[in-house]
């Protein structure tokens, strides 16, 4: 496979692999943080047989993808000779991909990577737009649904979380 490089900038991350072009994803700023922060915590504090990586490469089918948070059952966690988890990434969907949108990012091209990784084995995709106060969620088999307000957001079967978009939005607030 031969890889296309595209231009690099000093607020990129990593780059992902598309039918072996490397693609840099923007950074998201203080919003963008601040959510990834957050659910990152919030999923890892519920004792689960679950955890929550943020911008964990995962490589399947033709894409290396890097999403803003990947939850992945604690027996996926790929681990090396000694015991420690591997530094390479997961070379599967992982169970849930997490994308926050960032105002540099094309809803098109994270959208597509969520798609991607339904078609290859993850069982939920969360698209959070924080501009738009709104979260799309993306499911196998099913059209995806645009939830705000009060909604409650779908979670892994086995996760016992109870998250309103409301919730999750109020963590932008700052309280004086």
């Amino acid at each position: 496979m031969r890889l296309r490089r595209t231009v690099v900038c000093d607020s990129c991350v990593s780059p992902e692999y598309i039918n072996g072009e490397a693609i840099q994803k923007p950074m998201g700023g203080a919003k963008h943080s601040l959510l990834h922060k957050r659910l990152v915590a919030v999923i890892d504090a519920l004792g689960s047989n679950y955890e929550a990586f943020p911008e964990l490469r995962c490589t399947c089918g033709n894409r290396s993808l890097v999403p803003d948070v990947v939850v992945i059952s604690t027996n996926q966690i790929p681990l090396d000779e000694s015991g420690d988890i591997i530094s390479s990434g997961i070379d599967f969907a992982p169970p849930w991909i997490i994308e926050i949108l960032s105002p540099a990012q094309s809803q098109t091209k994270v959208t597509g990577n969520i798609l991607h990784c339904l078609r290859n084995g993850s069982q939920l995709g969360w698209l959070i737009d924080p501009s738009e106060r709104c979260i799309l969620v993306y499911q196998p088999n099913s059209l995806p649904d645009l939830l705000a307000g009060q909604d409650i957001l779908p979670v892994l079967e086995d996760l016992n979380l109870k998250l309103s978009v409301n919730e999750v939005f109020a963590w932008l607030q700052r309280k004086n």
